[in-house]
């Protein structure tokens, strides 16, 4: 009696405890993919005239998820899918894809997630050289939306990186 009186609490919590919370999902595809998905995004941003978004970053920080959640909230969604081509870039454990940092201004010891915005066309317009998204935990979403109308297409002067955009 008492095996069943188990059984069924155990099965009333399987039923109505509803779904156990799972790991948190990889924001950041498998590092050897950066080449192959900016090069994809190249495409893509050439076709639908947007800008690219590269988000350097990795799964283990805590800061990119918080970055990924402000990217996906009601405020910011509609503005980044339809002015970018976003371009996750997994940088391992400080230790992958530096190569592509280092071309695109990211200084990758300041932290992440650190972002740069290329044209249509792939020309540098800007690099986050002093690691301002690195501290996610005290910047508020609205800041992120401000970060995405400075450099959607049309609303933001060439750059002085890159004079020809």
């Amino acid at each position: 009696m008492k095996a069943l009186k188990f059984f069924a609490a155990a099965l009333a919590l399987v039923l109505f405890a509803g779904p156990a919370s799972s790991a948190p999902h990889d924001i950041y595809p498998d590092p050897g993919q950066a080449k192959a998905d900016l090069a994809r995004a190249l495409k893509t941003a050439a076709a639908s005239h947007k800008r690219i978004l590269v988000d350097f970053g990795g799964n283990w920080c805590s800061d990119c998820r918080i970055l990924d959640i402000y990217f996906h909230n009601a405020q910011n969604r509609d503005l980044l899918e339809k002015n970018f081509v976003l371009v996750r870039i997994n940088i391992g454990e400080m230790d992958q894809n530096l190569d592509l940092a280092e071309r695109y201004g990211i200084p990758i010891r300041k932290g992440v997630p650190a972002l740069a915005v290329l044209s249509e066309k792939g020309h540098l317009l800007y690099s986050q050289s002093t690691g301002q998204f690195e501290a996610m935990d005290r910047i508020e979403p609205s800041q992120v939306t401000q970060f995405l109308l400075r450099w959607k297409p049309g609303s933001a002067p060439c750059s002085v990186v890159m004079k020809n955009c």
